[in-house]
């Protein structure tokens, strides 16, 4: 039995879940839900890689109407990665339900932003700033709003958007339900917890399963040798996957030129990059394409990916609330995992992460030049073979399901209810059977669920929509 069965949700979503392996919920998961269920405010704190994003999307999806054409849910998220992260998990719990979730965030383009807008929307994920500038251009619509969730809510203050959350919230129908998940609760929040929040349920999840399942060892490092060190480190550790937190742009790249010229499988990833060449390197990151991902803090957040051997901190971060996101990208999902930092007279610092997480990180030794060249072997051979790629996550989750385009669009007046109605004329096909339907200007995009793809293919070749036969193939042709 899937244990989600219990919360009395929807068929489409209890399928879902199970297609993408959730059996049993989370602690987090397993307190969460029923409160907004009950349409109560909500205050999560709770570590990394606990399943927080589940913990709220599965109950909101739940309570969405799919008849409505204006969005009912908005979340707000500090990074363009964790948006797109947030978008896709819940993008595919509502897989059946066939929610249309759109997110937004900076460095990339407005205008097909926009265009996704003006479409059916449920859900809308996105960074503060570009939010607030759909609000500002009149081309969101908040008047439908029923649920707002602020994830990692601390960390948006910290990077400055708490004037921004300020408006996006005055904007918002009052009566809405509100969810914040936050490590800290400085002042700020506090301030908007009290002023929009009404009794909120907390819950509060123990931080001591991370630092049982994660090994955290120290080495101090002059600066000058760090590089030598860097490289020392990952020939002894000879890790399957490896992130390497930086503090700085040009610290990223200054090591992503040594260890390419090493001959080192990696990528870099920080802010200066554009959106489409980020999203691109995470993709195969998480397709295991390469072994090493040299980063700043854009990686530190909103990064889910499973199995990551070894997180090394070339810097330490100045904020120790950083620690414990880098660190966590390691270890996740009950497994054990391994953390090294590089301490190079960074004592505050490192007297700070200290005092946050209440553990010693284990002092090393600098290895021995000889212990590094016995092991070179094999560590050349590792980074010379490719490994076995991954899949797409919840690759079964869209096995059933074909998108179809159809070369008409908007400029010849073509509506959803067209293409519903020629759908449904097929024998075997009911609305049940339609998920997203995407109109652009010369093109409309279906998804045919149910393993009803290819018959719907077929039939269309001489199924006329809108008194029309018109040419119709798979999306990605």
């Amino acid at each position: 039995m899937n244990k989600f069965e219990k919360y009395n949700l929807d068929k489409s979503l209890t399928k879902a879940l199970l297609l993408m392996d959730y059996i049993e919920p989370t602690e987090v998961q397993a307190q969460s839900i029923p409160v907004i269920k009950d349409h109560k405010d909500l205050l999560i704190k709770s570590e990394t890689g606990s399943g927080k994003t589940a913990a709220f999307a599965i109950p909101i999806i739940d309570e969405v109407m799919w008849e409505e054409n204006a969005p009912q849910v908005l979340v707000l998220t500090p990074t363009r990665e964790l948006a797109q992260q947030v978008s896709e998990e819940m993008f595919n719990i509502g897989r059946f339900k066939r929610m249309k979730v759109v997110s937004v965030f900076g460095k990339s383009p407005i205008k097909s932003q926009i265009k996704d807008l003006k479409q059916k929307t449920h859900i809308v994920v996105g960074t503060p700033g570009r939010i607030f500038d759909h609000i500002k251009r009149g081309t969101l619509d908040l008047s439908k709003i029923k649920y707002l969730v602020l994830d990692e809510a601390d960390e948006m203050l910290n990077m400055g958007f708490v004037d921004q959350i300020e408006e996006i919230l005055s904007k918002i129908p009052k009566g809405f339900i509100m969810t914040l998940l936050s490590a800290t609760l400085p002042d700020d929040l506090s301030k908007i917890c009290n002023r929009y929040m009404n009794s909120p349920v907390i819950v509060e999840i123990e931080k001591t399963t991370t630092q049982k399942r994660i090994e955290q060892i120290r080495y101090d490092v002059p600066k000058k040798t760090k590089m030598d060190v860097l490289l020392d480190i990952t020939v002894i550790e000879n890790p399957d996957t490896c992130i390497i937190f930086c503090n700085t742009r040009l610290q990223v790249d200054e090591i992503f030129t040594s260890m390419k010229k090493a001959g080192y499988p990696c990528e870099k990833l920080h802010g200066g990059m554009e959106q489409d060449i980020r999203t691109k390197v995470m993709q195969n990151f998480r397709k295991r394409y390469f072994r090493y991902l040299i980063a700043t803090d854009v990686a530190a957040r909103g990064i889910d990916i499973d199995d990551i051997s070894l997180i090394i901190n070339y810097d330490l971060p100045e904020e120790p609330q950083v620690y414990v996101h880098r660190i966590g990208r390691t270890g996740r999902k009950e497994k054990q995992g391994k953390a090294i930092s590089l301490v190079a007279g960074d004592s505050y610092l490192l007297k700070g992460i200290t005092e946050l997480t209440n553990n010693e990180l284990t002092k090393r030794f600098v290895p021995d030049k000889n212990l590094v060249e016995s092991m070179r072997e094999s560590f050349i051979e590792k980074i010379n073979k490719k490994q076995e790629i991954r899949h797409e996550k919840h690759k079964e989750l869209h096995q059933e399901i074909m998108k179809i385009h159809i070369n008409v669009g908007k400029k010849t007046k073509m509506r959803a209810g067209d293409i519903v109605g020629a759908l449904c004329n097929i024998e075997g096909m009911t609305k049940d059977d339609i998920g997203n339907i995407s109109i652009i200007d010369v093109s409309t995009f279906v998804e045919i669920l149910n393993n009803k793809g290819e018959m719907v293919l077929r039939k269309l070749q001489d199924t006329p929509i809108k008194g029309r036969l018109r040419k119709v193939n798979r999306a990605n042709e």
